[in-house]
């Protein structure tokens, strides 16, 4: 794991100039890799690398160059079946002279090109440059576990880096606020499509790969994409024991590490599945991570965190969560994540890697399982109404794959806590379209035009949002509801959720991985039938079927899953966190940004009408401001 950062350019605009400013760059991405650091003088371009030394603890430095010093590579993450394909490669006559998994990817570049991508199981984001020609391949993992970003510049160089902060040490970038990226975020409280929060700075964009040469970029492709073809030829017990297989293999795969490794463990499923299945592959006593708070039992599920640690041997480590580190970290985790994504559960998400990173170097998480099998209470959410809307219009939708209302009855109680998202729901535009209905479903700000101010509502175009939103959520191969949904979270949401998980880690120099998400595994649950996968309604049916005897049943059993909850309301009452909000939202810079009406703000800082999502929302976009648009 490490940070990548460089310039590429025509020759002729290469000087020292860049490559001070890529040493800076490299400066700022010293949290992603303390053990090490490089950088490479090339004619077409100057690259550098923050290492976090994880496979091979004395070779593999970076950036690593080729025996010929034709090509040099770039790279930062993982590639888990590096020994598999060293093996292929040595086979065809290559020599390595290391045992890093970077030289592997470096020969397999240098072997198949952009073919390598889909040959490779891993996480990672790289830049491999051809020397000679001056010709460069840069490419995303499968699912965007690993960050890249990039920006054109006016003198026709091409910025590229890990972390957005890298780039704003370049003294002609000037953060600017994407507009577009900004009317996504009030929807999703994410942006879409390659989209930022900066003007001018994309990302590339999961499963893809972009080719160019010196600062010029020739093209963007896709090699990988989750596939929802349905595969009705096998039977329910295949697609149950080869995903049992497949998790087993991946968690066989990921444990590899020369440093110590140990996993977070919430006390829900997915956390469960790779805390059980890693502990399998490793001696008694792996370490693992938990964190709660101790305002009320509904934000405190540690007591099934050791049940499934003391069920795998593990030894649990828990950290107690308070009102007041939300207050002092709050800014520093803002200033980690560069943009601000998703929800408060930012907050326990670091606080748990400030814990783990005091015990091991590595370590494992669930990220990925509620977009792959269905696990949101939204989706039940969304089909009851459906199997309402069959029940009384006698409709077959989906035909064969529509979930009935007699069979999604005792699976209802999952929504106990879900009323106010109910009441919101059905409020109006009922059994509309599906994308209509889910959008509602997912829209954070629903009342956006009683939050913002005239001026910036006038700039917003809610309807090309939505219109963004349909492209994805109506892929062609997505013929069920259930697919429509789970898609479009797993192609934006899931994108969302780990850059949160890179950032909380690679914030305190800890390497995450997230065995869930391996192609493998992705690729079959997509081709299975949907009414196997929510059978009755049942969130994760597929997976708990797969993982009985595995994890123990206390846990399959479980209609309370918390998801990280943050006691934000309850720390509004009063006390140093209400303190905090006050002043951030309330203070001359936000009054007077011009995006919040003044009205909103108060009633968000008294928590008052709009709500805890509306008010995270405003508050990590302030502090947001602060740090990088404010300077």
């Amino acid at each position: 794991m490490c940070g990548i950062c460089g310039v590429l350019s025509p020759p002729e605009q290469l000087g020292d100039r860049e490559k001070k400013i890529v040493e800076e760059m490299k400066n700022r991405l010293r949290h992603r890799g303390p053990d090490g650091d490089g950088l490479h003088v090339a004619r077409h371009g100057i690259l550098g690398h923050q290492r976090l030394a994880i496979i091979d603890l004395d070779h593999g430095a970076q950036p690593m160059l080729s025996s010929d010093r034709r090509y040099v590579l770039v790279f930062n993450g993982e590639i888990y079946n590096y020994l598999e394909l060293r093996q292929k490669l040595i086979q065809r006559g290559q020599h390595f002279q290391t045992f890093s998994d970077t030289e592997v990817l470096l020969y397999m570049l240098i072997h198949y090109r952009e073919d390598a991508l889909t040959k490779l199981n891993g996480m990672f984001a790289f830049v491999f440059l051809d020397t000679h020609t001056g010709e460069w391949l840069m490419a995303r993992d499968h699912f965007g576990i690993k960050p890249l970003y990039f920006m054109e510049m006016e003198n026709g160089q091409l910025l590229f880096a890990s972390e957005i902060k890298a780039m704003l040490a370049h003294p002609d970038v000037h953060p600017e606020v994407n507009l577009k990226g900004l009317n996504h975020y009030f929807t999703f409280q994410f942006c879409l499509n390659g989209e930022t929060l900066f003007k001018h700075i994309k990302k590339i964009e999961p499963g893809h790969f972009v080719q160019g040469q010196g600062g010029v970029i020739h093209g963007t492709t896709r090699y990988w994409d989750a596939c929802f073809r349905v595969d009705e030829h096998h039977t329910e017990q295949y697609f149950v024991g080869r995903l049992r297989s497949l998790l087993e293999d991946s968690a066989k795969l990921q444990v590899r590490s020369d440093v110590p490794l140990g996993a977070y463990l919430s006390g829900g499923i997915d956390s469960s599945v790779v805390t059980c299945m890693a502990a399998s592959c490793l001696e008694e006593g792996m370490p693992v991570f938990t964190g709660k708070f101790l305002e009320s039992p509904a934000y405190d599920e540690s007591s099934y965190a050791r049940l499934v640690a003391g069920h795998a041997k593990a030894l649990i480590h828990e950290v107690v969560l308070s009102a007041d580190d939300f207050v002092e970290f709050l800014p520093k985790i803002m200033h980690a994540m560069d943009e601000p994504l998703a929800g408060p559960g930012v907050f326990p998400q670091y606080m748990v890697s400030r814990l783990a990173v005091q015990h091991v170097k590595v370590v494992l998480g669930g990220q990925g399982g509620d977009e792959i099998f269905g696990g949101y209470a939204r989706y039940l959410v969304g089909y009851l109404e459906q199997a309402l809307k069959g029940a009384i219009y006698e409709t077959q939708e989906e035909g064969s794959h529509l979930v009935g209302l007699d069979s999604i009855i005792p699976n209802l109680p999952l929504l106990r806590q879900y009323g106010p998202l109910m009441k919101n729901f059905w409020r109006d535009g009922l059994f509309d379209e599906m994308d209509a209905r889910y959008f509602r479903l997912i829209d954070r700000s629903p009342d956006i035009s009683s939050l913002l101010t005239e001026e910036m509502l006038s700039k917003l175009d809610r309807q090309e949002v939505f219109a963004d939103f349909q492209v994805l959520f109506n892929h062609p191969d997505t013929k069920s509801y259930i697919n429509k949904m789970t898609h479009f979270d797993f192609k934006t949401l899931l994108p969302a959720l780990l850059h949160v998980e890179d950032r909380v880690s690679m914030a305190v120099s800890l390497e995450s991985r997230v065995p869930i998400l391996d192609p493998r595994i992705v690729e079959l649950v997509g081709s299975a039938p949907p009414a196997m996968k929510f059978k009755g309604g049942k969130t994760k049916a597929l997976l708990k079927s797969a993982v009985r005897n595995i994890i123990p049943d206390q846990v399959l059993a479980r209609k309370d899953k918390m998801g990280f909850p943050v006691p934000l309301a309850e720390w509004m009452q009063g006390g140093v966190v209400r303190g905090f909000v006050n002043d951030t939202l309330l203070g001359e810079a936000s009054r007077t940004r011009g995006i919040y009406s003044e009205k909103a703000l108060r009633s968000m800082a008294d928590n008052q009408g709009v709500g805890s999502r509306q008010l995270w929302g405003a508050l990590s976009l302030e502090l947001w401001h602060q740090r990088f648009i404010d300077g």
